[in-house]
């Protein structure tokens, strides 16, 4: 189980920006000669047997979070202690009488 736990299931938001942007590219590349192949051959199933070709590549290329998807995690605060939380919560309360 320590292995599964081990693996990263997260992507920031750069990361995110950059697989979309990643498979746009690779989608409208597919898409592209594809159909221009597709035409020239007189054959619409070549063009869509790139063009799944190309989802398959989109797909294996942006859908797993590899590390260049993870180069800028977010920094969360830190978790206040209860202490502090309690007073706070109390200090909203008093504000709303």
């Amino acid at each position: 189980m320590d292995f599964f736990k081990s693996i990263p299931t997260h992507m920031d938001f750069e990361g995110q920006a950059r697989a979309e942007y990643l498979s746009r590219v690779i989608i409208l590349l597919f898409a592209a000669v594809g159909l221009v192949w597709g035409y020239i051959i007189q054959q619409f199933s070549q063009t869509v047997y790139i063009l799944g070709a190309g989802f398959a590549l989109a797909a294996l290329l942006t859908i797993p979070p590899w590390p260049m998807y993870r180069r800028k995690p977010l920094n969360w605060q830190k978790v206040k202690s209860t202490g502090e939380s309690n007073s706070t919560e109390s200090n909203k309360k008093a504000k709303r009488k």
